[in-house]
């Protein structure tokens, strides 16, 4: 079957195969996308019905995710093509929320041997540590001819993605925004394909039957929709919900989404649009960058319902509880860090404030002394980070408001974005995404005097202050 590390017996001839690709070494501060071909995997044709992903070091055990962190994971078979607008088919996903696929019994993905597959990946390193680690994923694979495979309708991924077709498909929710301190995304976003086709939507290309989804989200995340349009006529599909373990709500990765149930089968017609989209918390923070993605299958016939006349089975269910590495929350009182609005003044009207070594090299909570003190701009003034360590373009960083005084332990939901006055560099870093390609970022030139604390997404262990005065 192809180098896996473990393999278990099923019934009908199946097995439970777990496979690694890796090791990927990763640097320290990484955040970025690449690309890795994917050798071990089965070795004949067959079908998938279960994938379960992973995040490991070499030793099996698994990273607590405020260390090294799956930011996504999407499995492409690039031999087959798809409805993602990339000329290959993405036929399975992962983030940190780690959601196992299930297919209903008697379904499956047609996988041959000869099928091209690629691992698209983006593995966060919060720390300046060094380290490698394997993305893992156990399969249930029935071989062809197998008796298990015997009477397998095959299916295929539909990519249902609010902003579907682009490399990084990300958007902001900025605190505050949508209605009653909930924002939907496309729904609340002023333009949000700048008059384009909308990203969100597909076109059912044939009749067939959609027969397992779920949604994928970023913390501050509540759940996504999946829509059906006929004749002027609209219906909701599925919701998946987020369900947090964190303690402090819709903050963290501690998450599990819902997914379909095995009775969930709905009839779709040639011509039918599915549709996508997000809903975040706006009220507690900012959420920048984040994803509203709901993988789809469908088979090209077998029972399913027709969604305006009969009652869809919509009732959601997790696939895992709390995950041991989401364990360190975060938020506890730190006495190394101060609270930077009793410091004095420190160097007035820098100019610039330079990022280097995994700190703000004026006004970073950790640096004590004269240096730590937050720097003076006048009001009407405005301060210039500038990402200017020696791997700047590779090492990512940001300028993120938080709430004074920002200065808790860091975990998996602390510090987050609830800066009264809300401000954010994007991602500095080179043109590749994640990062905007800028290396240097302002601060608005229209603030109040006061004291403003922020952290950066990438690294939230970094912590700084700068004052604003008459």
């Amino acid at each position: 079957m192809g180098k896996a590390v473990a393999v278990k017996s099923l019934a009908g001839g199946a097995k439970r195969l777990t496979y690694r690709v890796g090791p990927f070494n990763i640097i320290p501060g990484q955040n970025s996308i690449g690309l890795r071909p994917i050798l071990d995997r089965p070795q004949v044709d067959g079908y998938v019905t279960r994938i379960k992903p992973d995040l490991t070091y070499l030793d099996g055990s698994v990273p607590r995710v405020d260390v090294i962190h799956l930011h996504h994971a999407v499995w492409v078979n690039t031999s087959q093509a798809d409805n993602a607008g990339f000329g290959y088919q993405l036929f399975f996903a992962a983030g940190e929320e780690k959601t196992t696929l299930q297919l209903p019994s008697g379904y499956g993905y047609p996988l041959k041997r000869t099928d091209g597959l690629v691992l698209n990946h983006m593995i966060h390193n919060l720390t300046p540590t060094p380290t490698q680690v394997y993305v893992t994923y156990q399969i249930d694979f029935a071989p062809k001819g197998s008796r298990a495979a015997r009477h397998i309708r095959p299916v295929r991924p539909i990519w249902m993605d609010v902003e579907r077709g682009k490399v990084y498909p990300v958007f902001n929710v900025r605190k505050g925004s949508g209605h009653r301190g909930r924002f939907t995304y496309p729904d609340d976003a002023k333009d949000p394909y700048g008059g384009g086709p909308r990203r969100n939507r597909w076109v059912a290309d044939r009749p067939g039957v959609l027969i397992a989804t779920g949604g994928h989200l970023h913390p501050g995340g509540l759940h996504t929709d999946l829509k059906l349009r006929r004749k002027g006529r609209s219906t909701r599909l599925f919701r998946s919900n987020a369900k947090y373990y964190e303690p402090a709500g819709a903050v963290s990765w501690d998450v599990a989404m819902t997914v379909t149930g095995k009775n969930w089968k709905v009839k779709v017609r040639k011509g039918d649009v599915l549709s996508v989209s997000a809903t975040y918390d706006s009220r507690r923070a900012s959420w920048w960058e984040s994803m509203g993605i709901m993988v789809t299958y469908m088979a090209d016939g077998g029972p399913g319902k027709n969604p305006f006349k009969q009652r869809l089975d919509r009732r959601g269910r997790v696939t895992h509880g709390h995950l041991r590495e989401n364990r360190n929350h975060g938020g506890a009182p730190d006495a190394s860090l101060p609270d930077a609005r009793t410091l004095p003044d420190g160097a007035e009207n820098p100019g610039s404030v330079d990022l280097v070594n995994f700190r703000y090299q004026l006004g970073d909570l950790r640096l004590g002394g004269p240096a730590g003190d937050p720097p003076v701009i006048h009001a009407g003034q405005t301060l210039t980070f500038r990402d200017a360590g020696d791997d700047a373009r590779g090492i990512y960083h940001s300028i993120t408001s938080c709430r004074a005084p920002c200065n808790r332990t860091t975990g998996i939901a602390y510090p987050i974005a609830d800066g009264d006055v809300q401000f954010e560099s994007g991602t500095l870093g080179s043109a590749v995404p994640p990062a905007t390609g800028a290396l240097q970022w302002q601060t608005p030139s229209n603030l109040a005097p006061g004291t403003y604390t922020y952290f950066c997404r990438i690294h939230p262990f970094m912590r700084g202050a700068f004052r604003v005065k008459q």
